[in-house]
């Protein structure tokens, strides 16, 4: 019914992911699928474009309704239109949380390696930032929770929470939430969720609102969710924030004035489609998705088995262990320089991916076997690998 096989060209289009590098390099790098939007999203945007005013718009009640509907469909919590703070992105909206709810002496906590935006809140807010490394093993990644506490126990006001986390792919269990909101409550720490990809979850797995685990941690939580990660539309800027708390929900919507926009009317039309209809396509989506990240599993340990790849639980991101290889100057700068292939350079993600890429593999098949066919074949010829 829907089709992801078909590649579509994207070479001078405005893309940073397809012309940001040379037309000789293949990319798998940022976090934007190379799937068209599902025909809902396009079609309600020529609707819109149809209707020729774009004036000052008000709050559009649907759109509200329609992503509590979602949130409740897909992840069985209960929300409200009143708990719901439209916003353009999830990175302004963490700068914006962070802003409201730190100062110079108590600053915001997150665990590493992470999304790299996260490394500049300190600077943005000028306040104190600490990293929690995860731990990391032959089976994933997990977390110390005497580590943890310590660490949050100083100097930090909010806990920064990656859940699905990006770029390990972890979704955070039931009983690590909780250990996680225990510690916060015991240190009166403010929650921000960012939740940017809870909505790719392969099978075998179950994303939790931590926010939705208890009334306590709902009410000292901020989440952050979009449609631009589950349904491919970054460049529309339509996020929320959802925060249960009336006095913070009014704490944010103070920081905000004169400071960050609403989404705008396109925007806005394209989040109502994706919502009210693009349920079926997401499904579809993920099955695919899923059959691409076996195919890479499969075949990494068959051609390329220096690499160590622990499949993800969420996301359409592969975090690749190269360390094996032991890549000059870097395991990125070879792939880039070497086998033409761009990928996310590890440590961007912070110091302990040095080592490390991370590999976008929502794109048709054929784009992903010619990339890995590339990646191989530079191995070769540098002598890595025993084929």
């Amino acid at each position: 019914m829907y089709d992801f096989d078909t590649i579509s060209n994207r070479r001078d289009s405005g893309s940073v992911k397809w012309d940001l590098y040379r037309d000789d390099v293949l990319p798998l790098w940022v976090a934007d699928m190379d799937f068209p939007v599902f025909d809902g999203i396009q079609a309600a945007l020529k609707e819109r474009i149809d209707h020729p005013f774009f004036g000052y718009q008000k709050t559009d009640a649907q759109v509200l309704e329609l992503i509590c509907e979602w949130v409740l469909q897909r992840h069985q919590w209960k929300i409200t239109p009143e708990d719901i703070l439209l916003i353009p992105g999830v990175v302004s909206g963490f700068n914006w949380v962070a802003g409201a709810f730190t100062n110079r002496s108590e600053g915001i906590a997150f665990q590493t390696p992470v999304y790299f935006p996260f490394y500049e809140i300190g600077k943005n807010q000028k306040i104190i930032q600490t990293e929690i490394p995860l731990v990391y093993s032959c089976e994933g990644y997990s977390i110390d929770y005497d580590l943890f506490e310590e660490m949050v126990a100083k100097e930090t006001s909010l806990f920064l929470l990656c859940n699905p986390h990006n770029p390990v792919g972890r979704v955070f269990s039931e009983e690590e939430l909780k250990r996680i909101g225990e510690i916060c409550i015991k240190h009166d720490l403010i929650i921000c969720s960012d939740e940017i990809h809870s909505d790719l979850i392969y099978s075998g797995y179950k994303h939790l609102p931590i926010a939705s685990l208890s009334p306590e941690l709902g009410s000292r939580t901020i989440t952050l969710m979009a449609p631009s990660k589950t349904f491919n539309i970054p460049a529309l800027d339509f996020s929320f924030a959802i925060c249960q708390n009336e006095h913070l929900r009014k704490r944010l919507d103070e920081a905000r004035r004169g400071i960050m926009a609403h989404p705008n009317v396109l925007a806005t039309a394209a989040a109502k489609a994706a919502y009210r209809d693009g349920g079926q396509w997401l499904n579809a989506l993920m099955v695919y998705l899923q059959r691409n990240r076996d195919f890479l599993a499969t075949f990494l340990a068959k051609h390329i088995p220096e690499i160590k790849f622990i499949k993800p639980e969420a996301t359409y991101l592969a975090w690749l262990d190269c360390e094996a290889l032991a890549l000059e100057p870097s395991p990125y700068a070879f792939f880039l320089e070497r086998a033409k292939v761009a990928l996310n350079e590890g440590k961007r993600f912070g110091s302990a991916g040095a080592q490390f890429v991370r590999l976008n593999f929502g794109c048709p098949r054929s784009i992903l076997i010619q990339a890995l066919d590339k990646m191989v074949l530079a191995l070769e010829h540098n002598g890595n690998t025993d084929e």
